[in-house]
């Protein structure tokens, strides 16, 4: 079980509302609107795009990282790795 499984629901409205603001972006660039509002409307979906990451780190810490300290130190420290690297994948985007 993946440690977002009890907010999967929510994590895909947020998803599908995502979704749904990129393609307001896509028809906001056809239909020639002006540039700093497309940009207003990047930026919140960036910011929604971190939210939701921050939410599912949080949740592989709080379920993956505790299950697999619970099984060694070796899979703890795997999992720490993994999260440490997607951390810095995220601080790069």
């Amino acid at each position: 079980m993946n440690g977002y499984s009890a907010d999967k629901d929510a994590y895909l409205k947020r998803l599908a509302r995502i979704e749904g603001q990129v393609r307001g972006i896509k028809r906001m660039v056809d239909e020639d609107v002006y540039c700093i509002d497309i940009l207003t409307q990047v930026s919140a979906v960036t910011k929604a795009l971190q939210a939701v990451s921050l939410g599912l780190l949080e949740d592989h810490v709080g379920h993956c990282v505790v299950e697999a300290a619970r099984e060694s130190d070796e899979a703890a420290a795997e999992k720490v790795r993994e999260a440490s690297q997607a951390i810095g994948r995220l601080v790069r985007s």
